[in-house]
């Protein structure tokens, strides 16, 4: 019984992951810091958000701003919405790797928020069935919502697994992929700037020394 009960807890976390960022309201964020942010955290409000239309936040840091801004979760995707820097004499090189990080961060919402809807909906509808074939409506008497124990929630959850695998599977390929190129365009760019503080102090130098 206890084996069957670690089963039926390992598949529940497993299976409801979604992913989400840190803090609170929009929080300031050093450049390039956010790929440690990444968590897995289950939903348990995406019956009811599901239904309303999430807004986007109004708020848009100063366009003196130096740093990166990472906002409140959305509600469907559960991902934190990030503000990127747009620093000042951008090169070509950094604009590719800002429009990609940006582009990275819409697909990943695209992808959870799908990715969360239906795993919201077939739970509901896993519940429902069960519920009627035992002869029971989704609230009791006294109107409080009827719930399944984890061993019986632990056969949707490996169902919903098993039917997503591959989609799962493709998104993980696609996520490492985008984080490669991501990685290797962050090592240009910050080679680049090295040698480009590298050759400025140079010339100062050169230029600062006396002639006779």
């Amino acid at each position: 019984m206890a084996a069957k009960t670690t089963t039926a807890a390992a598949a529940a976390a497993a299976a409801g992951c979604l992913t989400r960022r840190l803090f609170g309201s929009f929080t300031l964020l050093s450049p390039h810091s956010l790929s440690a942010l990444n968590i897995r955290q289950c939903s348990s409000k995406l019956a009811t958000q599901q239904k309303k239309t999430p807004k986007r936040s109004a708020f848009r840091p100063a366009a003196s701003s130096t740093h990166d801004w990472i906002g409140p979760p959305n509600p469907l995707s559960n991902l934190r919405p990030i503000l990127y820097h747009v620093p000042e004499n951008e090169s070509e090189l950094e604009t590719r790797l800002r429009h990609l990080r940006q582009e990275t961060e819409d697909w990943n919402h695209d992808f959870w928020t799908k990715q969360n809807i239906s795993f919201s909906k077939e739970k509901e509808t896993f519940i429902f069935s069960q519920l009627k074939g035992k002869g029971l409506t989704v609230r009791d008497e006294e109107g409080r919502r009827r719930s399944l124990n984890s061993e019986e929630m632990a056969v949707f959850y490996k169902r919903f697994l098993d039917t997503n695998r591959e989609r799962h599977s493709d998104y993980n390929k696609e996520w490492y992929r985008r984080n490669f190129t991501i990685t290797f365009l962050m090592a240009r760019v910050t080679l680049k700037n090295m040698w480009r503080t590298v050759t400025e102090r140079h010339n100062n130098k050169k230029n600062s020394t006396p002639t006779t």
